[in-house]
């Protein structure tokens, strides 16, 4: 019984070291990880700060449209109170105007009042006609600023009637801005840990990227319309425009002896082996890390 229990003692021990070896036999075929400022070592860095902006442009796309929602109504609430604001500068501008047609009218009648007590002291009738007729310019002169008083007037009415419906509106569009910033603010909490820990993972990989290949990565980023800016070829064609790729260039790709970009979107390639390799060396140093 003894001997039975020490056999399979050293069974057990030797499968162990079996799996031990084979173990060690599978993490040397893995490819050794590429050189810093090496061609690989920064594709598969703005690879994965390609991956980390992907995921924050998840996050935010769940979001939807109501960072869009809260920007157009907060334009639109800008823009109602410059209209608003401009109404207000031409009722005072209007208002200047009828106080100035008002003296006119007074200083009018004031002459008016002059020239009939001076027709009560003239010597002929020449004298009385002048008067007459100067009487007559100054009603003329009082018509002719009613009119306008009462067309300014009429203009300052209805601009203070556009300017009540546009503060009726502002205050609705307030009220529903007020609403969804309470939305947004609620979503943006929710991810803000992530998007932050995210960020910050950002950073340390754009740190690994010399600053030039940096800028042009997020020009490329920024003009590309589902923000990829590093895309693996994909049935002989470009991972995001879906350009054909040559395959002497394909070879190119694989050799990263040089950053090499799709000349149909600017994109730039990375080999699919290298992405490959780099997720082997992880999962693997993750295993033993357990």
């Amino acid at each position: 019984m003894a001997k039975k229990k020490v056999k399979e003692e050293a069974v057990v021990s030797e499968n162990q070291a079996v799996a031990t070896v084979a173990a060690e036999a599978a993490a040397a075929k893995l490819a050794p990880a590429p050189e810093e400022n090496s061609i690989a070592y920064r594709l598969l860095s703005l690879y994965h700060l390609q991956c980390i902006y992907s995921e924050i442009d998840r996050i935010r796309i769940e979001r939807g449209e109501l960072p869009n929602e809260v920007r157009n109504l907060e334009d639109d609430i800008e823009g109602k109170k410059t209209r608003i604001s401009k109404f207000h500068e031409e009722i005072k501008e209007m208002n200047e105007k009828i106080s100035t047609e008002s003296n006119k009218i007074q200083e009018a009648k004031a002459l008016i009042s002059r020239y009939e007590e001076q027709q009560n002291n003239v010597r002929n009738n020449r004298e009385y006609d002048s008067l007459s007729k100067e009487i007559e310019y100054q009603t003329v002169e009082i018509q002719n600023s009613e009119k306008k008083i009462s067309k300014v007037q009429a203009n300052v009415e209805i601009r203070t009637e556009e300017i009540k419906s546009l503060e009726n509106e502002l205050k609705e569009k307030g009220e529903i801005l007020t609403q969804k910033k309470g939305e947004l603010d609620g979503l943006i909490a929710e991810h803000e840990e992530k998007e932050a820990e995210l960020m910050q993972k950002a950073d340390a990989f754009k740190e690994k990227v010399e600053p030039r290949l940096l800028s042009a990565f997020e020009r490329i980023r920024k003009n590309a319309r589902n923000g990829l800016a590093i895309v693996q070829i994909s049935r002989d064609a470009c991972g995001g425009c879906f350009s054909t790729i040559p395959p002497q260039r394909q070879l190119d790709i694989r050799l990263h002896k040089k950053i090499i970009v799709c000349e149909a979107c600017g994109r730039i390639f990375i080999d699919e082996q290298l992405v490959k390799e780099d997720k082997e060396r992880t999962e693997a140093a993750a295993q033993n890390a357990e």
